[in-house]
């Protein structure tokens, strides 16, 4: 029986293939671990602090993806065209409402509870949990836009207060810029590593996605309440009431966005978001509609394939900018916005000239890339030019602002226009925003960024007019003194005050008779006798001596006048007649 042998054989090489490719895998696994695990040490500069919150940001992210996998086929896929337009301005619309309420009431909202900034985290993720896990069940009912909208919301929540507490956990010789471009990058990576297990498990059901989702967010809980306690900024003195820091009622500087410097960055990135939002959304319904030519070195790549060149090269610049931003220290923002903005510019003029998929691409790529090196120069501004106590309302502002740029851009993409008529549309707003940005860097040359906070000097380093410094306890002890040469010589006095207000020894350091110098010698100080004491004269009090007649029996026996007087025999003397 030749067969069995043969079979048996057959069975032992494939367990045997099996086990290696196993260990094969697990071994890779443990390898791809390590090396991501010392990448991210070392961008977080072996500070745990930080690398706890590149832990967090990984887990949002991924999270987010998850959730977006779950929720697109649901809204977008297998629709007509002039649907598929109006499913895109309703999106939009959802988009914007959290936004709405960012600026207004949950920037102001963290601000009020910063020193609770780690359970602030927790609460965006445990929500963003519950709502995930609502929305597994519920794709097809009336429940699905409220949840997207409350997940979108506490996502936006969650990156206000993730922002501003990257200032407090950040690490030594490590810039703002480039810690937010770390975090973006790793988070970047972790969406891109579940997004294969966001679409088997959408294969199996939509719902599955988002219980994956609501799964990660879960641990985003755990680890947001072990962020080090420093992540919470100190209490204040007095907290005052929620509905003055939500109205901002109070002192003008409490404004979040009162800085130029500031100003003028979010302005030049809320630019380029707007281009960023219009080719996004244009592009993609320019080549739905035909009026693209999608044919690449001489070959039609087909309608499908050019939304994901488009899509691809958006995508690339994003991770491109964050890329770039991991070892750029940015010093003059508006600088940097207005060279993107004109070479955006360039490249929309180019567009326009050579119509074709590649030139398109290429503004969709550029676009992209300066886009994203704005937003960390917005964010890098704000965490050093904005106090602590108004860093989240800042945030929230910033986000509110970008986002009306990005929807105002992709409301414009919406509208019927030929492709040629588009893109030139897109450089003439290139144009202005790099004239803008461009007067706006002339005039203030020289606002620079120096890529770290100074909490002190932002918050409270100098005290305001109407506050109260303590009185010194002791005016006149000796203050450390400030030397003007190396070794001071003999005659010269290091500590105390002026000689009007203390009395200090003065006696030189003479050297010896016999000529001999003995290190550490000197004469003895005479000190003045110490001053006689003062005499102190006791007052004599008269006696009072009471009544005989109202004095109780035995009176004479105990009273305080007897012990006094010498006794006889254990008796007292006799008393003198009244």
């Amino acid at each position: 029986m030749p067969l069995l042998p043969s079979l048996g054989r057959a069975v032992g090489t494939g367990v045997k293939a099996t086990r290696l490719l196993l260990r094969g895998s697990v071994r890779s696994g443990a390898w791809a671990t390590r090396r991501v695990g010392t990448a991210r040490a070392k961008g977080a500069a072996n500070e745990i602090g930080m690398i706890r919150l590149f832990d967090l940001h990984a887990l949002s992210s991924a999270g987010d993806a998850l959730v977006a996998i779950g929720l697109a086929g649901t809204i977008f896929f297998n629709v007509p065209l002039g649907e598929a337009r109006g499913k895109v301005a309703l999106y939009l619309l959802i988009t914007m409402i959290p936004f709405a309420l960012l600026a207004p009431v949950v920037g102001p909202i963290l601000d009020h509870f910063r020193h609770g900034r780690r359970y602030a985290l927790a609460l965006t993720f445990l929500g963003r949990a519950f709502l995930a896990y609502v929305l597994a069940g519920n794709l097809t009912d009336w429940v699905l836009y409220p949840a997207a909208f409350g997940v979108l919301a506490l996502s936006r929540a969650y990156g206000v207060a993730r922002s501003a507490a990257v200032p407090r956990l950040l690490p030594e010789g490590v810039g703002l810029s480039q810690v937010n471009a770390r975090a973006s990058v790793y988070g970047t990576f972790a969406g891109a590593v579940v997004a294969p297990i966001g679409l088997l498990a959408f294969k199996i059901g939509p719902e599955w996605s988002l219980r994956v989702s609501a799964v990660i967010f879960v641990v985003g809980v755990v680890i947001a309440l072990r962020l080090p306690p420093r992540a919470d900024s100190d209490p204040p003195e007095a907290v005052p009431h929620w509905w003055r820091t939500m109205l901002r009622l109070g002192r003008a500087e409490d404004r979040p966005l009162a800085n130029r410097l500031v100003i003028s960055t979010l302005l030049g990135s809320a630019s380029l978001r707007l281009l960023y939002g219009f080719t996004l959304l244009f592009l993609a319904f320019v080549i739905a509609a035909n009026q693209l030519d999608t044919t690449v070195l001489g070959h039609d790549i087909g309608r499908k394939a050019a939304i994901g060149v488009i899509g691809g090269a958006l995508a690339v610049g994003t991770f491109l900018s964050t890329a770039a931003g991991t070892r750029l220290a940015i010093r003059r923002p508006l600088a940097l916005q207005s060279a993107g903005l004109m070479v955006s510019a360039a490249a929309a003029v180019a567009a326009t000239v050579f119509y074709s998929l590649l030139m398109v691409a290429l503004f969709a790529l550029i676009t992209s890339i300066f886009s994203g090196i704005s937003k960390l120069a917005v964010d890098a501004s704000i965490q050093e030019r904005v106090p602590e106590r108004l860093r989240a309302s800042a945030f929230a502002h910033s986000e509110t602002v970008l986002m009306i740029a990005f929807v105002l851009g992709g409301g414009i993409g919406l509208l019927p226009l030929g492709g040629r008529t588009g893109v030139a549309l897109a450089a003439i707003l290139a144009i202005a925003g790099a004239i803008r940005a461009g007067l706006v860097a002339a005039r203030l040359h020289s606002e620079r960024l120096s890529g770290r906070v100074d909490a002190p000097a932002a918050d409270s380093a100098e005290p305001k007019p109407d506050e109260k410094t303590p009185a010194d306890p002791w005016p006149e002890a000796p203050t450390v003194p400030t030397r003007s040469r190396p070794n001071p010589g003999p005659r010269s006095r290091t500590s105390g005050p002026a000689d009007g207000e203390r009395n200090l020894d003065k006696t030189l350091v003479e050297p010896p008779s016999d000529g001999k110098r003995r290190f550490g010698r000197r004469k003895k100080t005479e000190m003045p006798p110490p001053p006689p004491p003062e005499p102190t004269t006791t007052e004599v009090k008269p006696e009072v001596k009471p009544d005989p007649a109202l004095a109780p029996p035995g009176f004479h026996v105990y009273r305080p006048s007897s012990a006094g007087r010498p006794s006889t025999n254990g008796t007292n003397a006799p008393e003198e007649d009244a």
